[in-house]
């Protein structure tokens, strides 16, 4: 008897998941690669920190892949990895400034102060060649949204950046769906979107 060879892209998000559980490699690499990039840019949104995003994708994954066979199929299998790494996200943002505090509370100079303090300021950006425009239009974009309120930035990175609808991005967050959506986005006025609660942990 011949057997028919498993079309992995074709599987529901259940069938993967019970993969996963089965340790099935082809399996993890399809929901990894289908879910990299949305999953470090909701890290990046809160960690505003390439390196510390790609940590809590990592660890995300590995509490999701390990806690895979509560997954129930009620969200997408992308959506529920993506509260676990937000939650994850969160976390390491509150362990980190719970860090600096305790740091600053016994007067220990923090090397981006002494930087700072050091050169008189932040330094001041050059003028970017005409080969590098792209790179630094992309890095002023970059800190543009890294400079937006948390609520904003969450909610516009995968509203904006990963195309989620009001109904995915408030079921990533676990939020009401009118708390996702703008409460104002009028001709020439700026999206605004209401203040986000603390995202519930898993």
């Amino acid at each position: 008897m011949t057997s028919v060879a498993l079309d992995y892209e074709t599987l529901t998000d259940i069938e993967l998941a019970k993969l996963i559980a089965q340790r099935d490699s082809l399996a993890v690499r399809v929901v990894t690669r289908r879910n990299n990039q949305r999953l470090y840019r909701t890290a990046w949104s809160v960690l505003k920190d390439r390196a510390d995003a790609e940590e809590a994708v990592q660890e995300g994954y590995l509490k999701g892949f390990a806690a895979i066979d509560s997954f129930a199929g009620v969200s997408s299998l992308s959506t529920w990895l993506t509260r676990i790494v937000l939650n994850e996200a969160l976390g390491r943002r509150r362990s980190a400034q719970r860090r600096i505090r305790l740091l600053r509370e016994h007067s220990i100079a923090l090397l981006d102060d002494y930087r700072e303090n050091l050169m008189g300021g932040p330094a001041a950006s050059s003028s970017p060649e005409a080969d590098a425009a792209r790179g630094q239009v992309a890095k002023l974009l970059e800190q543009a949204i890294a400079d937006l309120p948390e609520a904003f930035r969450i909610v516009f990175m995968l509203r904006e950046v990963e195309g989620l609808s009001v109904e995915e991005t408030a079921e990533a967050l676990q939020v009401p769906a009118q708390t996702a959506r703008p409460a104002s986005c009028g001709r020439g006025d700026a999206c605004r979107w209401p203040s986000l609660p603390p995202c519930r942990t898993l």
